[in-house]
């Protein structure tokens, strides 16, 4: 079976924002494009898992033979809507010698005397690399906005820099996907609920967690102001339903993937004669 025959339809146009995008309009529990159940999205994800692989390291070796282009995954989303998750279930399925992974924290003394975009400059991915930003720049129109850690013109600027700084990456030859998990706010409850019930579990929880759940609507307004402000043609935002986590990593794969394939991607020519190092081999 192809890896296409799993979906129903393609889900990239059904999760790419538009421009009448309304995220108080979108579901949390559905599965665009997907019509299996979870036994079948696992199958899907481990079929993929193969591909992507390979896709990969096709760039990697592209790199290697002096291809300048990269892959950056954006994640960003709501406390416990499955970033982790799509780490070990995506991207760990991929050579670590060719990801770059970044874990944007709350900025150190020395990233706060810079420019927001400064400690973000320093983990884009090389050429031939995926890098994956788990949280990114975006922390700083989120939190930023609706924590009141910046002026309003401030935040207004960063927009900009923001599409800026894409646009540079874009023209340089890295493509950028970036994914909103979106998850329910019910969910969410039963996930940290989970987790306070689980002792192996317990160091996932935070309390500050239940804090950022006391502004749920303040943050899905600010994504909505993101997705108005940096859904650019080059750039554009992926929401993906993220009540079912083997559905969003499946969905996580598969934008990957098609991001690599349109690369078009052929393995490096050796600048070396083939036969010539057959013999070679043989008579050593």
């Amino acid at each position: 079976m192809g890896r296409e025959s799993f979906w129903a339809t393609d889900p990239d146009e059904l999760l790419k924002v538009g421009k009448r995008f309304r995220l108080d309009e979108q579901p949390t529990d559905t599965t665009p494009g997907f019509d299996g159940d979870k036994a079948a999205g696992e199958a899907a994800l481990a079929e993929g898992a193969a591909v992507l692989a390979q896709l990969q390291e096709r760039l990697f070796a592209a790199g290697a033979a002096g291809d300048s282009r990269s892959v950056l995954l954006v994640l960003q989303a709501m406390d416990t809507a499955g970033k982790g998750g799509i780490v070990t279930h995506v991207i760990g399925q991929m050579n670590p010698d060719g990801v770059r992974y970044s874990g944007f924290k709350k900025p150190t003394e020395e990233e706060l005397s810079h420019d927001f975009l400064w400690r973000v400059w320093r983990q884009v991915p090389a050429a031939g690399q995926v890098g994956v930003f788990d949280r990114s720049h975006y922390e700083d129109v989120l939190i930023g906005r609706v924590r009141q850690l910046a002026r309003p013109d401030e935040i207004e600027r960063r927009y900009d820099a923001i599409n800026a700084f894409e646009k540079e990456l874009t023209a340089g030859g890295t493509t950028i996907v970036k994914v909103m998990l979106h998850l329910g706010k019910d969910e969410q409850k039963a996930r940290l609920a989970d987790r306070l019930e689980r002792p192996d579990k317990h160091w996932k929880y935070n309390p500050g967690d239940v804090d950022e759940r006391l502004l749920w609507d303040h943050y899905q307004a600010a994504y909505q102001l993101v997705f108005e402000r940096t859904s650019t043609p080059d750039a554009p935002w992926f929401v993906v339903p993220a009540d079912r986590k083997w559905y969003a990593r499946l969905a996580v794969q598969h934008l990957l993937i098609r991001a690599l394939e349109d690369l078009d991607l052929d393995w490096p020519v050796p600048d070396y004669d083939i036969e010539v190092e057959k013999a070679r081999l043989a008579g050593s």
